[in-house]
């Protein structure tokens, strides 16, 4: 059976921390603060995947209260996540996601996106849809104070 789930993160902005989003690092002033690396893409995708497969967020999964796993890449929680469903007979079949920023620009960096999160995922990358909007200068986002991530997973369960 085909099943689909929904993701949503946000994380603020803060001095000393790189950026990190879909996987990879974005020269910019300022980084989103989070227990792992915050790469709200990857969170909100790997919320979808495991929303569509009938499981727990991923904050049952990777807790803040963790130290063992404070500033781990958000890729190797999505490469978590995609094995142990596979254990048990899930497969991600598409991700469609929306980073919602301000700033930086994100159109050029989608592909590599796209090739990180194929890869951790083991998705070919024309399964995975990114897009960037802003917010219009509205709201917390708008005024540049952080970046928020929406994505949509369809998954084939037993």
């Amino acid at each position: 059976m085909n099943t689909t789930g929904i993701g949503y993160d946000v994380h603020r902005f803060v001095e000393g921390r790189p950026l990190v989003l879909g996987g990879i690092e974005i020269a910019h002033d300022r980084g989103l603060d989070g227990h792992s690396d915050a790469d709200v893409l990857s969170h909100a995708i790997a919320d979808a995947i495991l929303g569509a497969a009938g499981e727990r967020d991923i904050g049952h999964f990777f807790p803040n209260t963790d130290e063992s796993i404070r500033g781990i890449s958000s890729l190797d929680i999505l490469r978590h996540i995609r094995e142990n469903l596979a254990a048990k007979g899930v497969a991600i079949i598409n991700i469609d996601a929306t980073l919602v920023a301000e700033e930086p620009k994100i159109a050029p960096h989608l592909d590599r996106m796209k090739e990180a999160l194929s890869t951790a995922l083991a998705l070919t990358p024309d399964r995975i849809g990114i897009k960037a909007t802003t917010n219009e200068g509205m709201g917390f986002i708008g005024r540049g104070e952080g970046i928020g991530a929406l994505a949509v997973a369809s998954v084939e369960r037993p």
